[in-house]
């Protein structure tokens, strides 16, 4: 079985694990997983879904943004206020896998679109006046094409 690019998760779950002396059979019983799917994990064989991050994070006592940073979810320069977003969707149980990963894409797609995207700057310059809702309100904030205004 070919490995599914989430091998440093694994090493980090197998060192977090370790570190809190727990067996594999420990921790699988602590977050509520097989021991064989939790194996597979560690290896880098399966990409478990946030829930199971989730779980896991919560039996080793470590925040689950870390778990979520180290398997590719989120990404670890983002602002406070994006990892606050990406960890409330991820972690409602009243979604399922697929419509948080949309839920996810479409938030990243307004960020990218704001100036706020992951590959852009920091967020502190394009960051919005406190107040600004950025709903289209107010008609200076929907002006984010950068081109010159009707005079």
């Amino acid at each position: 079985m070919a490995s599914l690019n989430v091998g440093n998760l694994g090493e980090f779950l197998r060192e977090q694990r370790r570190t809190a002396q727990l067996s594999l059979r420990q921790l699988a019983d602590a977050a509520g997983v097989s021991n064989p799917y939790l194996s597979q994990i560690e290896r880098g064989l399966r990409k478990p879904s946030a829930e199971i991050l989730q779980q896991l994070a919560k039996a080793l006592r470590i925040s689950a943004e870390t778990l979520y940073v180290q398997a590719g979810i989120l990404d670890e320069r983002r602002g406070p206020d994006a990892v606050g977003v990406h960890s409330a969707i991820l972690t409602d149980p009243s979604l399922n896998e697929r419509q948080k990963q949309v839920l996810l894409q479409i938030y990243e797609s307004f960020r990218k679109e704001n100036g706020l995207g992951g590959d852009g700057p920091d967020g502190a310059a394009a960051r919005r006046p406190a107040g600004g809702s950025g709903d289209g309100e107010h008609p200076h904030e929907a002006e984010a094409d950068g081109g010159p205004h009707a005079t």
